[in-house]
């Protein structure tokens, strides 16, 4: 016995005990009540910093301590490992990013094996194994056959340094996050997952999560947005197709003055054709940051198309604008403006000079003038024709109604929450399993070919698609035999990061999961920061009701 405490021989020694007995491996143990505790798995940078070593002392308190009551305790760990970092370091020096990443979780497990956590390292994973995401290619399949997946062409912000697309939480200052590059708006195609057809339970069933932390449950619901509207049609001069809006006050539609387009939008590209000038405004909005933090706090500006709208009721003529504050991938790309009850349409009505028309007043006499900022709330319609007196909730269906009849509008449940596009055009992430034939269209790879892995043979030299090389887009179509190219871009990462915490329960299951997943499932207690309370605790919502409907 030493006299003194010696970490250096008692850790080590206890340490080496504890993995040749493998006493942290989990069994499944039906005479014991199961706890799964599970901390957000790392990205494997190359060094733990203390950030994590918070996170996973947290993990591990939690753990020794439901193991001291006497629960089946598992605690996993494994590693989030594919994404741009990783490619951009292999090109900074020189090396293949498979070498990198794992060079980096040989050095990490290590660490965190120094510091004594109680992990079953028998359960580990890397989300770049081709074990582990053979199975998300073939759940993309399942839902590709179910309609719950889809290609179409999408504006993005495109960052041209790392020729990828960015979400728009990581443009900063209208630049890339990691390279600090202007961020253009680029129209390409992309496979989306439709997370919207989800959006209702989604938003349910947070009422079921009670121990989750209010404040992360405030903001998924805020992110889903849910609301009760109006989708309506202006019809357009000159043209036939007609211009449609959605509105959740459309309450305040004998108040429109004017109709706001996105610079992307199919009538601002007809626009140039009469009005070449308007090309560099347009031009200028492909280039701007797109956060909801930063449109709120932007100048808002805009450009008079030329083109006029026919209001749906009055028949009086509305300009077209063409506005930096509307995006083509939020609703229909067009808004109908209200500014005496818009404090957004009241800006940029003065700057711009555009008539503001109040409808609503006050029910009860409260100040409702808008003289110097727009009247929001809901009230009493004046200067409204035959919705004269009524108030804004029976304007509501009263022009709901109106509306329907005539063709020209439906009532529609809409969510802020847009579909999930996963597609990336970078070489370090999972294919998605994919063939475009001339004759057969679009095929899915067949499940005995999977998965399709990633070609080893790569050289990045700035950039990094799979469309670049040499031999991995050709292939042979799976019905026709005949010669077809594969899909090149891949997944996002939250593709793997959002089933990971049910592969743990079967890591070496020779499918997606099995019966283990019963037992051990749900999660009992996940550590991890508030900066994932929305994209990926949504998305990990999001799959775990795809992986229930698919059995």
């Amino acid at each position: 016995m030493e006299e003194n405490y010696q970490p250096s021989v008692i850790e080590t020694n206890a340490q080496k005990a504890w993995d040749e007995s493998g006493v942290f491996n989990a069994v499944e143990d039906t005479d014991k009540e199961k706890f799964y505790c599970l901390s957000m798995f790392p990205y494997p940078s190359g060094k733990l910093h203390m950030g994590h070593v918070r996170n996973y002392t947290i993990g591990d308190v939690i753990s020794r301590y439901q193991r001291m009551l006497g629960k089946n305790v598992m605690q996993p760990m494994g590693w989030d490992a594919f994404g741009l970092p990783a490619e951009n370091a292999a090109m900074k020096h020189g090396v293949h990013p498979a070498d990198w990443t794992y060079e980096n979780i040989d050095y990490m497990r290590e660490q965190l094996k120094e510091l004594g956590f109680a992990y079953d390292w028998s359960r580990e994973f890397a989300t770049c194994d081709p074990s582990y995401y053979r199975w998300e290619q073939w759940f993309f399949l399942r839902l590709l056959e179910k309609g719950l997946v889809y290609k179409k062409t999408a504006p993005v912000n495109w960052c041209p340094h790392d020729a990828t697309v960015l979400a728009n939480e990581q443009v900063i200052d209208g630049c890339c996050w990691r390279c600090d590059t202007a961020v253009e708006r680029k129209e390409i195609s992309q496979w989306f997952l439709k997370i919207t057809a989800y959006g209702d339970e989604l938003l349910k069933d947070l009422d079921k999560l009670g121990d989750w932390p209010e404040q992360v449950k405030t903001m998924q619901s805020n992110w889903i947005g849910r609301s009760e509207g109006l989708e309506m049609d202006f019809a357009v001069e000159g043209m036939d197709d007609a211009l449609r809006i959605y509105t959740t006050r459309p309450d305040t539609l004998m108040g429109v003055t004017y109709l706001a387009v996105a610079a992307e939008h199919p009538l601002a590209k007809k626009a140039v054709e009469s009005k070449p000038e308007l090309a560099e405004f347009i031009h200028e909005c492909k280039t701007m940051e797109s956060s909801e933090a930063a449109m709120e706090t932007m100048e808002k500006r805009g450009v008079d198309s030329g083109i006029v709208a026919i209001h749906p009721i009055t028949g009086e003529k509305v300009p077209v604008w063409i506005a930096n504050f509307v995006l083509m991938g939020y609703g229909t790309g067009a808004v109908m403006a209200v500014p005496a009850h818009d404090q957004r349409d009241y800006e940029f009505a003065t700057k711009y000079n555009i008539p503001i028309k109040q409808v609503i007043h006050a029910a009860k006499g409260e100040d409702d003038s808008v003289a110097e900022q727009a009247f929001t709330v809901k009230g009493v319609l004046k200067n409204s024709g035959e919705f004269n007196d009524l108030s804004s909730a029976d304007a509501f269906n009263a022009i709901a109604d109106k509306l329907e009849s005539q063709n020209k509008g439906e009532r529609k449940t809409n969510f802020r929450l847009r579909d999930w596009g996963v597609s990336r055009q970078r070489y370090w992430g999972a294919p998605i399993p994919v063939i475009y034939c001339d004759d057969c269209g679009t095929v899915g790879v067949p499940d005995e070919q999977l998965p399709v892995e990633l070609p080893k043979d790569v050289v990045l030299d700035g950039t990094s698609s799979l469309a670049t090389h040499p031999t991995f887009p050709h292939t042979d179509c799976p019905v026709c035999g005949k010669a077809a190219k594969r899909e090149t871009d891949t997944f996002d990462t939250f593709m793997e990061s959002s089933w990971y915490f049910a592969r743990f329960t079967s890591p070496k299951s020779d499918s997606m999961l099995d019966e283990s997943a019963k037992h051990w499932l749900p999660v009992d207690q996940y550590i991890g920061g508030i900066e994932h309370a929305i994209l990926h605790l949504l998305y990990a919502r999001f799959y775990n009701k795809l992986l229930r409907d698919e059995g």
